[in-house]
């Protein structure tokens, strides 16, 4: 997904057949795997965006904005006579919440856009392939590609959509939204839910569900069993993690759990371990947008799995990049570099 955001600030959401006036206004560019690949390149990853834009003037924005930022547009598909990609984003300053209105650009991506050219220059140095969801036929065609090639895979299930089960049955890694886990699996919590999604998807290494303001869980395969391994049921482990939390502690931090067997009711076991990152605690008046947040957690996540940072490591890092770009309006602005001193503790 490859958008140009039209973002408005308002005082408080509008009521049905209101008229409001905007604090702020921003035009800028957009789109799940934009913006994490955005992020990416400014943490000092080299990445290349396969997408698709019009050669409208919204097209020519989004690859000049991208092209600024670092990221290789050269895979980018520009179709003629043809609609680009655009969200309009409300931003509510009362509540911090955002509302998004798609229209999606037409004609869509479609495999037959990509030659087997492209696609093996776009994998050539690859060390990971990451897919955002959207535009499954498309996605899951190069995915099959990076399979053939070796190259790991990481697949955003923000909500369920057509050809998704299969795109996420090639993951290695897993990012998902809040809600996600517990629609997919019907499990009846979340830890649960992650129990279920490793169950369901024996090649996947983690999978992360994002919690907004709580921050984010983690469930990480463990490669070798034991027999002397504790059985524990999974939402016992989380609560007594969350019981380890320092409350009065500003930073991203993470508890973590030993290797232990995690069990689910009517679901089953994996052997594994659990990773609680909390989200840091921005002050109400510094809280700007939280517009592509789950996009700029993501983009760390990339990094840090290139740079091989650890789980204790990785998710108060990602924590972190988000908190950064939350004081900012839109997307983009506030995605910090690689430089940043904020980030001085995570990268060396």
């Amino acid at each position: 997904m490859t958008t140009i955001d039209f973002l408005a600030t308002v005082d408080a959401y509008p009521k049905p057949d209101d008229k409001v006036r905007t604090t702020s206004f921003k035009i800028q560019g957009g789109g799940n795997a934009a913006n994490a690949l955005t992020c990416a390149a400014r943490l000092g990853l080299k990445p290349k965006l396969i997408s698709k834009v019009s050669d409208d003037a919204q097209g020519e924005g989004i690859l000049k904005e991208l092209e600024a930022d670092g990221v290789d547009t050269s895979f980018l598909v520009v179709s003629k006579d043809a609609s680009s990609t655009i969200s309009y984003v409300l931003v509510d300053n009362q509540t911090k919440t955002r509302t998004c209105i798609s229209t999606l650009g037409d004609p869509p991506m479609m495999p037959t856009d990509l030659s087997q050219s492209i696609l093996l220059s776009a994998f050539d140095e690859a060390r990971l392939v990451y897919f955002d969801g959207t535009s499954t036929e498309t996605a899951l065609f190069l995915a099959q590609e990076a399979a053939r090639n070796n190259i790991p895979i990481l697949v955003e299930a923000e909500s369920e959509k057509e050809g998704l089960d299969e795109l996420l049955g090639l993951a290695d890694y897993v990012v998902c939204s809040t809600r996600f886990p517990q629609a997919w699996t019907q499990a009846p919590s979340i830890p649960s839910a992650l129990v279920s999604v490793l169950l369901r998807l024996p090649n996947i290494k983690f999978v992360i569900v994002t919690l907004g303001e709580d921050g984010c869980i983690m469930l990480e395969r463990s490669i070798t069993e034991s027999s002397d391994i504790e059985e524990r049921d999974v939402d016992n482990v989380i609560e007594s993690l969350y019981r380890e939390k320092d409350d009065s502690l500003i930073i991203p931090t993470c508890i973590s759990s030993t290797v232990t067997k995690l069990r689910t009711e009517g679901i089953g076991t994996v052997c594994g371990r659990l990773f609680v990152g909390t989200a840091e605690k921005i002050p109400a008046w510094e809280l700007i947008d939280t517009t592509g947040a789950g996009d700029a957690f993501i983009g760390a996540i990339l990094y840090a799995i290139c740079a091989n940072m650890s789980p204790e490591k990785m998710l108060p890092f990602a924590c972190q990049v988000v908190a950064a770009k939350c004081r900012a309006l839109g997307a983009r602005t506030g995605l910090p570099h690689h430089n940043d001193p904020r980030l001085a503790p995570f990268i060396s």
